[in-house]
């Protein structure tokens, strides 16, 4: 049986671009239709995406259609499924591939159910070999890995972020095709009214950020003058948090605190966690603060590139080859020369966006401290 893909893609919130992970799945969608020699479709929803079609012209989809108008732009459940329907119904597909956005998450698999097929969802790979096509996905906190075949067509897949190379070609000029979609009155019930967002430097948690900074229980202990120093320890970590546009995690230990009446750090949450029972991240690099590095918060940095820690204890869990580099010293101490460093070649923090010119400063900072290096 021939294979047909479809890729499908929303426009992102600020309607003139796609999501970032949107180009990993294409990336994962064009790979796929190569290997079975299959051809590739692409689908689009937004209220405008005049723009999307030149961006992927060079990526060699048979057709590229598109739903769009004003009861596109926003996130709803009723309007994307029934706009990924008619797209579906269109191509009839039998394989598609879509990025596991938190918008696509809650409308495709109701698709799934509309076309009689399957969905699974959070996927990190697409294979084709022995006539057979199989996808995989991480369970249990990303610590089993599940390897899922079935017949059932079509078959829908969410690729999750950070697990394909992103899709890069150059601009030409693409052909697509209206798909008109009119939505009944009750599919317009549910409206967006405003969007609310803390503010950029209010924001701790970024996907997209080059460095993910986790904090441990340390910084809520005694230090070396016998108190502790939980108002401290909030300035220094939101003042780098600021000046790198770093992304924030924190250890178990340190999250649980709140509820044992202990000092805690106020923007601390359980949405911060990282390791075993928590959040399992893919940045490119990683520095962990006043944490042991012991095997439950360490499997959560499986997928970090560069690892690097600070700790007074060089015998602690990251000296056991378990990260990079080692700077056995005072966090406290360190990370003030490391923010005097950044803010001297920073602009005002409330203007520094996340993965800006400013990723690199903080490992640059870290190199000049004169800390001993294990690893």
């Amino acid at each position: 049986m021939t294979e047909s893909i479809l890729f499908l893609a929303h426009v992102d919130e600020s309607g003139t671009a796609l999501p970032k992970i949107a180009f990993e799945a294409l990336g994962a969608a064009l790979e796929l239709a190569q290997r079975l020699g299959s051809p590739l479709d692409i689908g689009l929803i937004g209220e405008d995406i005049q723009f999307a079609p030149d961006l992927l012209a060079t990526a060699g989809a048979r057709r590229i259609l598109g739903v769009t108008g004003a009861d596109f732009a926003k996130p709803r459940f009723a309007s994307d499924a029934a706009a990924t329907e008619a797209v579906c119904r269109a191509t009839t597909p039998s394989l598609i591939l879509a990025p596991g956005t938190s918008r696509f998450l809650r409308a495709l698999p109701s698709l799934a159910q509309r076309l009689h097929g399957q969905v699974d969802t959070h996927i990190t790979s697409v294979e084709a070999g022995e006539g057979a096509i199989s996808a995989t996905r991480w369970f249990y906190r990303q610590r089993l890995e599940g390897v899922i075949q079935r017949d059932a067509r079509p078959w829908i897949l969410l690729v999750d972020s950070g697990c394909h190379e992103p899709w890069h070609g150059a601009p030409g000029r693409g052909k697509w095709e209206e798909v008109v979609v009119t939505l009944p009155p009750e599919a317009k019930r549910t409206m967006v009214v405003e969007i609310r967002a803390p503010r950029a430097d209010a924001q701790t948690i970024r996907p997209d950020a080059e460095l993910l900074f986790v904090a441990g229980a340390g910084w809520t202990k005694k230090q070396s003058d016998g108190k502790v120093h939980p108002e401290q320890a909030e300035t220094l970590i939101l003042d780098f948090l600021r000046a790198s546009g770093a992304s924030l995690g924190g250890s178990k230990s340190l999250v649980d605190q709140s509820g044992e009446s202990q000092a805690v750090l106020g923007f601390m949450t359980h949405m911060n966690q990282v390791g075993q029972t928590g959040a399992t991240p893919r940045h490119p690099k990683g520095l962990s603060t006043c944490c042991h590095g012991e095997e439950p918060h360490v499997v959560g940095w499986r997928f970090i590139n560069e690892r690097r820690a600070i700790n007074l204890d060089p015998n602690c869990g990251w000296a056991r080859g378990k990260a990079d580099v080692l700077y056995v010293a005072d966090a406290f101490q360190v990370m003030a020369r490391v923010n005097a460093l950044l803010g001297t070649r920073t602009a005002d923090p409330e203007q520094i966006e996340p993965v800006a010119s400013n990723k690199n400063l903080a490992t640059e900072a870290l190199e000049s401290e004169k800390v001993k290096q294990v690893g």
